[in-house]
């Protein structure tokens, strides 16, 4: 990851714009199961995804039971939209490596 300033503006053609979103997922029952390499691969994912999409992430922390992603986003991507995207794709991964 970058080094990105969470005050720092996006420039897009003709429009700046600063939207910073703070999400926070939780597996289901809140097990603890993001470790190891299961963590590793989970922010592989959530990498790749940002990229396609140009999200810029500033922050980004896995724990054990959730994992907290600060992002900064264009203008034109709603929240559900992103975190579909995330989740949707972690999901997939994921269960990949679990068998």
């Amino acid at each position: 990851m970058g080094s990105f300033s969470p005050d720092k503006y996006r420039h897009e053609g003709n429009a700046i714009s600063l939207i910073n979103y703070h999400f926070v997922l939780i597996p289901k029952r809140r097990k603890k199961v993001l470790i190891a390499a299961i963590a590793d691969r989970l922010q592989e994912v959530i990498c790749e995804v940002c990229n396609e999409n140009r999200w810029k992430i500033i922050a980004m922390k896995i724990m054990p039971d959730h994992v907290h992603l600060f992002l900064n986003v264009k203008p034109t991507d709603n929240p559900s939209q992103i975190m579909n995207r995330i989740k949707g794709r972690a999901s997939i991964g994921v269960k990949l490596m679990q068998g």
